[in-house]
């Protein structure tokens, strides 16, 4: 019999001969490389995986792309608006000069408002306040709506009964009249409109979470756990938030477009700072001089649209990844 470690072919003796690697050698150096790998560079390298691919499936959602390109674009305006509009544009004692209530031209493109002010200054500035309060309610509510959703699903007994009510106490609630008492009863500002919407907003999150996790708890890798000696922190942190956060993550997009809309309601019935430009204050201003009726349909239009333009696109970002999230989604 044949000694196996001779190299068979011309070209593998030559490589031996010369000290190069043969396809044999790379082929068991990779080998051992592979089962030498750690467990974590192994988990590593499947969420890595696993992102390229989720990243090529929301790249075939034509809306999806399409909505986060708007994201991208008013962020980018939201972020760089010092440098787009000068904040002097918005100073009712420099616009004296300017003409009120001029409809959009070359001159005054999306028109002014009834100090002279341009109208699309106040829209580049109150892209500011309206995503920062968007963004930060609903981080808000996801966070409390996650741990509270995961704790009425893990926990048995009184406890998961009693957070259970808690959560249904805040569904029936209606959050909008909730929202208004807390920014009338706290000081007026950004944060307050923050707190009033992340906290009035959470139940719902709460109630899909709870769900997810009495799913998960039902898998056998839970109950080994459970068996293996593991307490509810490791099962929660180990087990069950990774089982939920897609559907976090699916449910936070579309979250955003809500907050967003809340702020700009608080903001026209006054609640909010009116010392900061924002589209819902926009709206309030153009209420207080009867735009509608006075023909100035411009004053209405320009924040209006864009806050239909912003729910829009988080709305089919959201929907894009909640089919990745869920692929039985797609064909439909």
């Amino acid at each position: 019999m044949a000694d196996r470690t001779t190299p068979d072919t011309p070209a593998d003796q030559a490589a031996t001969t010369s000290g190069a690697a043969t396809p044999a050698d790379r082929a068991a150096t990779a080998s051992g490389a592979a089962t030498t790998a750690s467990p974590q560079q192994l988990a590593w390298n499947r969420r890595m995986a696993a992102a390229k691919k989720n990243w090529h499936v929301f790249l075939e959602d034509r809306t999806g792309v399409a909505g986060a390109i708007m994201l991208v674009v008013v962020i980018l305006v939201a972020a760089f608006a010092p440098l787009i509009a000068d904040r002097s544009l918005l100073d009712v004692t420099q616009n004296l000069d300017q003409p009120r209530y001029a409809p959009p031209s070359v001159e005054h493109p999306l028109g002014t408002d009834n100090h002279g002010r341009e109208l699309w200054a106040r829209l580049v500035w109150g892209a500011r306040v309206s995503l920062i309060v968007g963004l930060a309610a609903t981080a808000m509510s996801m966070i409390i709506g996650t741990i509270m959703g995961m704790a009425a699903g893990h926990f048995s007994g009184i406890v998961g009964g009693v957070i259970m009510r808690i959560i249904d106490f805040f569904l029936v609630l209606p959050s909008l009249l909730l929202a208004i008492v807390l920014s009338s009863v706290l000081e007026r500002g950004v944060l307050t409109i923050v707190i009033a919407i992340g906290v009035t907003s959470w139940a719902g999150t709460a109630r899909i979470v709870r769900a997810q996790t009495l799913s998960a708890e039902s898998r056998l890798y839970i109950e080994r756990a459970r068996v293996l000696g593991a307490g509810h922190w490791h099962i929660i942190r180990t087990h069950l938030l990774p089982a939920v956060m897609p559907l976090v993550l699916a449910n936070t997009t579309l979250t955003v477009g809500s907050a967003i809309i809340a702020e700009s309601t608080l903001a026209f019935l006054g609640l909010g700072d009116t010392t900061e430009q924002s589209w819902g204050t926009m709206l309030k201003n153009a209420m207080d001089v009867s735009a509608a009726t006075s023909g100035y349909w411009w004053y209405i239009l320009t924040p209006g649209v864009a806050i239909v333009a912003v729910v829009l696109a988080f709305t089919l970002v959201g929907r894009a990844i909640e089919t990745i999230a869920n692929p039985t989604l797609r064909s439909r």
